[in-house]
């Protein structure tokens, strides 16, 4: 008897201590297997230029139920885009930096490029295909340097509680956004759309032209080459970007008096639209990332809280405009310490799940293929693959967009006529 209850303790230690090596898959999240021993350590620094990640740092705590040794922290530099290249080349350097696909092939960011990890290496394992395709952006050889996390788009926020109980229906066609603008109007809204204006970086002109732009060069190349060169021909291609913001005006849809009261197109955009009377608000889904904690923030919402959601602009007959692009990626520095280790962490973030979460807690619209995970983007999920348009994948540059921006801006304001705009094209800045 005793030599068999020393034969099971044997056989139980041997357990224990096997399990103690590593974790099986099915403990770990879904679809991630280990690859590394879970009892390593390592260190895994994330830098940026976000003030907190609060998103991130719930991946930071998903990960350690895996690897519970490894480190891991997010640190914000000041001045981002200067300061990074410097810190990339000291001795402490960081792990994984955001990055952005106009850093790649720009003299001005070479020594953060030559940081940069090849993702699209097979040896690494990472499943880019759970990443909409058109997000992903390849230099002229092929390699993916860069990774999106969270994508954005331009739309207005809808207050569909509102539209319920004036027994209106949410647009979807340019002559619809019309009919329902005379319809609140009459019932008393004075600005049945509503948008920051203050500023022309941030403006809801350039919200609402931008889309109607971008489509207007999406198969034009000759048409593109032209914007992207700085041609003046190329302005009269804005036209009907900048007649869709000049009626939305002139109709009655915007008052811009009210706009003009919105001090910032961030917090304040969100609060606004919380005090319950603006039926649309035209804002990127950047501002719509701080929607939910600013809930609690308006009393006004606090009080009498609404179902409401993001949409794209009606901006035609035939609808709206999903503008696919990053919002903020991801680089792995190939230089740093710990790379195995940063590359398992990379390998468990770029997933369907912990993408889609980190998405959640952000409030940002995901990079995956499920745009339904927060109900707030449902009406984006909907929008048919040819009125989807990618930027970053048809090849429009920054440069490109200031004009549209500042054209957009002058012309709403009345700065400017839209013959002036048009006639201009290339000189904004």
């Amino acid at each position: 008897m005793k030599k068999f209850i020393s034969f099971i303790l044997v056989i139980s230690m041997a357990i224990s201590l096997t399990a103690c090596g590593s974790k099986p898959a099915e403990e770990t999240s879904e679809g991630f297997v280990p690859a590394l021993d879970t009892n390593a350590g390592g260190s895994i620094t994330v830098v940026g230029n976000y003030d907190n990640f609060e998103a991130l740092e719930a991946e930071f705590d998903r990960f350690n139920e895996i690897y519970p040794n490894v480190q891991l922290s997010y640190v914000k530099l000041d001045d981002y885009k200067n300061i990074l290249g410097t810190v990339l080349e000291g001795d402490d350097s960081p792990n994984i930096f955001f990055s952005y696909a106009w850093m790649l092939g720009n003299d001005k960011y070479a020594a953060i490029a030559s940081h940069m990890e090849d993702l699209s290496d097979s040896a690494l394992g990472f499943n880019l295909d759970c990443i909409r395709p058109s997000l992903i952006h390849k230099d002229e050889n092929g390699s993916v340097m860069t990774v999106p996390v969270f994508s954005r788009s331009y739309g207005m926020l809808v207050n569909n509680d509102l539209f319920e109980k004036e027994g209106l229906s949410v647009p979807t066609t340019w002559s619809e956004l019309m009919t329902v603008c005379e319809e609140f109007r009459s019932r008393g809204y004075s600005s049945p759309m509503m948008g920051y204006s203050l500023d022309s970086s941030s403006c809801f002109m350039y919200i609402v032209a931008y889309p109607m732009f971008a489509a207007t060069l999406a198969d034009k190349p000759d048409a593109l080459a032209l914007a992207n060169d700085m041609n003046p021909a190329a302005g009269e291609y804005m036209r009907p970007a900048l007649e869709s913001v000049e009626n939305l005006i002139s109709s009655g849809c915007i008052d811009l008096n009210e706009c003009g009261q919105i001090e910032d197109n961030y917090t304040q955009v969100i609060l606004r639209f919380f005090e319950g009377d603006v039926p649309m608000m035209i804002c990127s889904g950047d501002t719509v990332s701080g929607t939910r904690k600013r809930e609690s923030q308006s009393e006004a919402f606090t009080q009498s809280p609404f179902d409401y959601s993001f949409a794209p602009i009606p901006l035609t007959e035939e609808g709206g405009y999903f503008i696919d692009s990053p919002s903020l990626q991801f680089s792995v520095n190939k230089d740093c310490d710990d790379l195995d280790m940063t590359n398992e962490f990379m390998r468990f973030l770029i997933s369907n799940e912990e993408l889609d979460e980190m998405a959640s807690v952000k409030r940002l619209v995901t990079p995956t293929n499920d745009l339904s995970f927060d109900s707030v983007y449902t009406p984006f999920g909907q929008i048919p693959s040819d009125r989807t348009i990618s930027p970053e994948e048809i090849g429009i540059t920054d440069q490109l967009t200031v004009q549209i921006r500042v054209a957009s801006y002058r012309v709403g304001t009345g700065e400017i006529t839209i013959d002036e705009a048009v006639s201009m094209y290339g000189s904004f800045e």
